[in-house]
């Protein structure tokens, strides 16, 4: 299977497409398509790659990814429960390139404004949620009908972003393959030391051109790539385990040095461990 680009299974003459994934683990690998993605988290958490940035998804949560914006859900191996993710999937054009500039549909823009860096859905989700579980007894027309309101649902509410940079280029499936491999290694070995020449050499790269190839296509450093995912992990077992000392937890997520943990924590969240312990151990 191409890593990039990624086609979306369509069922013929269908412009709406319903998928629904029930597996241990969501398909993993950085991807994307030409559809704008619409997905409600029912079952299952990890962490979700969306351009340049980093974040986690969890029950309850509603993505939505748009066209070409390269993704990848890695979820948590360490449950060994399901995931569920029920997705709608639409080509802006599929219903002609002028649809969704007629005048009756002129609140559609800030949906898809908002698309071109992704946003989660912060209110609102439980009518979103329940239009898109009934996706799959409906028929095309009603189909269409529901994306129009999922569309108008969403661009009344609040959202964040999910990414702050795209690449304005899309991937060849050599690049995605490439890119592909660096995001799981680092993922995987975050808690290890991990030198360039060892990511370099992954990519079949020098470690000159490596590090001017990736700040080209993320907007930063790999080290500080490298950190963000350090300190997302650390968020998660600050929030679940609160028992576990942080000179632990820095430790644990790859930090030699408790007062750089500490002082990389602050600059990225704002506050200190123990303070994003106490405030923010529901999110995770």
């Amino acid at each position: 299977m191409k890593v990039l680009p990624f086609k979306i299974p369509k069922p013929q003459n269908e412009a709406v497409i319903y998928q629904v994934d029930k597996e241990q683990v969501f398909y993993d690998q950085l991807h994307q398509h030409a559809e704008i993605q619409i997905s409600y988290i029912k079952e299952g958490s990890g962490m979700l790659l969306v351009g340049d940035t980093l974040s986690h998804f969890k029950n309850g949560d509603v993505f939505v990814i748009g066209s070409y914006l390269p993704h990848a859900f890695k979820s948590d191996t360490s449950t060994k429960e399901l995931s569920e993710m029920h997705t709608l999937f639409f080509d802006k054009n599929a219903f002609g390139e002028t649809f969704f500039s007629l005048p009756d549909l002129t609140p559609a823009k800030t949906f898809f404004d908002k698309t071109i860096f992704g946003m989660q859905v912060v209110n609102q989700t439980t009518s979103i949620k329940e239009y898109v579980t009934n996706l799959g007894s409906q028929n095309t027309v009603e189909r269409l009908a529901t994306l129009l309101l999922v569309i108008s649902l969403i661009a009344q509410s609040d959202t964040k972003p999910l990414s702050s940079f795209v690449y304005p280029k899309n991937y060849s499936e050599n690049e995605g393959k490439r890119m592909n491999r660096v995001f799981d290694y680092a993922m995987s070995n975050y808690h290890n030391p991990i030198m360039l020449d060892t990511i370099a050499n992954l990519a079949n790269m020098s470690k000159n051109a490596f590090c001017r190839y990736f700040k080209k296509r993320t907007n930063k450093t790999f080290i500080q790539f490298l950190i963000e995912i350090r300190i997302d992990k650390a968020c998660k077992i600050l929030a679940n385990n609160p028992e576990q000392p942080v000179s632990f937890i820095a430790e644990q997520c790859g930090f030699t040095n408790v007062a750089n943990f500490n002082r990389k924590f602050k600059l990225l969240k704002g506050c200190t461990p123990t303070q994003f312990r106490t405030s923010f151990k529901s999110s995770y």
